[in-house]
């Protein structure tokens, strides 16, 4: 492969659904640890301005053009929360650490609650270097529902416990090439494949 992207990630996860979506432009992704890359803080308050930081960082680190993702879980009854804290929902709440914790925790707090509105987010920022002054943006959005309990073995993060509107299946219960067609990540990823053809010249 003639192209190199470095993503601004450590997830194993991620970084496959991430991959996968790349597959039509033969770009090689790297993962930043496998370039011992220590990931970046993310102290802002929007999924948009922490993806832009990290991917500045990684690019800067490596001298690549690099991918960040920031995305997370938004529930309407709790005014946006989880939100870009995702990821330490349980650990900000001294309730434990990790995906089964998140769960338990986000359950716990809509225990009784009517409204189950939901949705997916993800911000994605492409940059050539670490200064680029043209960032690329690409944003997605999955509406969901907060179940009342975990469903499915499939997926990561939230996915047992939401389930996208109109379906009758959790995240956790599609297959990882529906998800990809249909997800937060798959739109914003469909959006920016197309600004890295046309802005970047990557066919």
């Amino acid at each position: 492969m003639s192209r190199r992207l470095v993503l601004a990630s450590n997830n194993a996860k991620k970084l496959a659904e991430l991959r996968a979506l790349l597959v039509p432009l033969g770009v090689e992704v790297v993962a930043q640890g496998d370039l011992g890359i220590p990931e970046a803080e993310e102290p802002h308050g929007t999924f948009l301005e922490n993806a832009l930081a990290k991917a500045r960082h990684a690019a800067l680190a490596s001298g690549l053009p690099a991918l960040a993702d920031d995305s997370g879980l938004s529930v309407e009854a709790l005014g946006g929360m989880p939100g870009v804290r995702s990821a330490r929902f349980a650990r900000d709440a001294g309730s434990g650490e990790g995906d089964a914790a998140n769960n338990a925790e986000l359950l716990r707090r809509m225990a009784g609650v009517s409204d189950r509105r939901a949705r997916f987010v993800c911000a994605l920022v492409a940059v050539r270097s670490a200064h680029d002054p043209e960032p690329l943006v690409a944003q997605g959005r999955w509406d969901l529902q907060v179940l009342t309990q975990a469903e499915g073995e499939c997926g990561f993060g939230y996915d047992p416990i939401v389930r996208p509107v109109g379906s009758e299946r959790s995240v956790a219960a599609w297959s990882a090439a529906e998800k990809q067609a249909q997800s937060h990540r798959g739109q914003a990823m469909a959006a920016l494949l197309v600004q890295l053809r046309t802005l970047w010249g990557w066919q």
